[in-house]
């Protein structure tokens, strides 16, 4: 089970993999329970099916694992977690060795002096996931699922493995490419030698590229290089493409590129948030290549480290969604805009946004920068999304601000949907209830429309339960076209040719009550045939 190194930009031969089965067990107490529930298969989550559990964490109840293993020989070992949902404390032979706060970001603990003689190891994980009863980021989960709301997850729910290392070893890389001047600047910390075509370089030192290709969606061109520091070596890649802003226009290597795009939310029936294989999650890349599309919002979600790496190979933009957090939302903020009404509010009135408590927003930040860290040498990505519709949204411009500091080499849409504070380079709308017809932006910046569709279709045998929600609801697959054809024919192409510089379309795969897919949410049924559909949307 999940056989393939979890983090591919900075691949080491030898690792130990910890996914399969745990022991278990579900107490209202921060104390170690005294037996076991059973067994879980990390890394799914217990409430999804493949876990065996199939039980769901309340909020005030603390989910307890436990594994022994033999680590590997080394002067150090390294334990990795991909993502633990929401608060994780780790012990290792009855030692603390850490703790996370942060359900959507991967953390490492050195648990070298823990460890027996014998390199013997028993692995305690205590996570406390209150969901929507706590201010942390938790997306599209809720204590209470349905409609546009989504089964909670907890506990483990991304890739647990360990590694040995020499005393002295890579911690981390930063890859700068750099296709106006076609070098990359490859920083590894605390230092090292980058082995790049054949030659090698100091790091932090720009290095040139011979016969540069750039990166596209159309051509997804990766470098390969390694480096060394000691006896520690990492195998990583690299890609040359640069992502900008003009005239209105969004920008690929210099040129405008219009995002043909679609939302994915990163669900599937068995695993919920976890894929239940590498294969699966290429499926969902490739079906929105097949079906015309070269850009994924990844929407509320973020994945593995994997999943973006597939990205990059097959030649797929993404647009990087902050996970929602904060209080209770209200009507008036998050639902009325929608058919036209209370936009553009001013997202300091903290708590009619649902972000009173200042925890939480210091959080938000701390979690916004752990996810820019750690996807930032991905080539894929184009643009970072840090708030959606007002779900927890507060002081918008100063966190622009911010991830534009963190990172200058891409785009930042501030504010999705509506409550648009002004300034920066993108105007982000959603329309779902009335016709779309493009108006320039009056600040210059770039139109985008972040979401649009969502025209549901019940494929009956294949759905998750008898709800069907949608925003426009088709009755056949016949009907289903005819509204998507006469969409993209009579509003987002006069609106492209106009000056529209993104269209993302609602959604790729039908998440539990939703029903406005492209594909059923077992994968076993793709409503139009893909040629269909990139005849439709050829247009743009």
């Amino acid at each position: 089970m999940f056989d393939e190194y979890p983090r591919p930009q900075m691949e080491r031969s030898s690792w130990l993999n910890l996914c399969g089965p745990w022991d278990y067990a579900v107490t209202r107490t921060a104390s170690p329970p005294e037996r076991w529930d059973g067994t879980i298969q990390v890394p799914f989550s217990p409430e999804a099916s493949l876990s065996g559990v199939n039980r769901t964490l309340k909020p005030g109840e603390y989910l307890w694992y436990r594994r022994t293993v033999t680590m590997p020989e080394g002067d150090k070992v390294l334990l990795h977690f991909g993502a633990v949902d929401q608060r994780a404390v780790v012990w290792c032979n009855g030692w603390e060795a850490g703790s996370h706060t942060g359900g959507y970001t991967p953390f490492t603990l050195d648990i070298t002096d823990t460890l027996e003689e014998d390199r013997r190891a028993e692995i305690l994980v205590a996570v406390r996931d209150d969901t929507d009863q706590s201010p942390l980021a938790r997306g599209k989960q809720k204590t209470e699922r349905g409609g546009i709301w989504y089964t909670p997850q907890s506990g483990i729910w991304q890739p647990v493995w360990a590694e040995a290392v020499p005393e002295r070893y890579i911690k981390r890389l930063r890859i700068e490419p750099d296709l106006d001047a076609g070098t990359v600047t490859v920083t590894a910390e605390p230092g090292g030698t980058v082995h790049f075509q054949g030659r090698e370089y100091a790091s932090g030192v720009p290095i040139p590229v011979e016969d540069p290709v750039p990166w596209s969606p159309e051509n997804p061109h990766l470098y390969e290089f390694t480096v060394t520091l000691g006896q520690d070596c990492v195998k990583s890649y690299f890609a040359l493409r640069k992502f900008s802003v003009s005239d209105g226009k969004l920008m690929l290597n210099n040129e405008p590129y219009f995002h043909n795009g679609v939302l994915d939310q990163g669900y599937n029936p068995g695993g919920l948030y976890t894929w239940p294989s590498d294969e699966a999650m290429v499926y969902d890349i490739q079906l929105a290549k097949s079906l015309g599309f070269n850009t994924i919002r990844k929407h509320m979600k973020v994945e593995p480290l994997r999943w973006y790496y597939h990205c990059d190979r097959l030649g797929m933009l993404v647009w990087q969604d902050m996970p929602s957090g904060g209080g209770a939302y209200r009507p008036e903020v998050i639902a009325l805009p929608a058919v036209g009404l209370h936009k553009g509010l001013d997202d300091s009135k903290y708590t009619k946004f649902g972000r009173e408590a200042r925890l939480g927003r210091v959080q938000f930040e701390a979690e916004l920068r752990e996810m820019v860290d750690t996807l930032y040498n991905c080539p894929c990505i184009a643009m970072w999304v840090p708030f959606n519709e007002g779900w927890g949204q507060f002081d918008a411009v100063r966190i622009r601000d911010l991830v534009k500091s963190w990172d200058k080499s891409r785009t930042v849409d501030h504010a999705s949907g509506w409550h648009d504070q002004g300034g920066g380079e993108t105007q982000s709308l959603h329309v779902y209830f009335r016709k779309y017809k493009y108006e320039p932006d009056a600040e210059g910046r770039a139109v985008l429309l972040s979401e649009f569709g969502g025209y549901n279709l019940r494929v009956d045998g294949h759905t998750f339960n008898d709800k069907d929600f949608g925003y426009s609801k088709c009755r056949s697959a016949a009907a289903l076209e005819k509204k998507l054809r006469k969409l993209y024919e009579t509003e987002i192409a006069p609106a492209k040719a106009a000056g529209l510089a993104a269209a993302i379309y609602t959604q790729l795969t039908d998440v539990e009550d939703e029903l406005n897919g492209f594909v059923t949410y077992d994968r076993q049924v793709v409503k139009l045939p893909p040629e269909t559909v990139r005849e439709i949307i050829a247009g743009v």
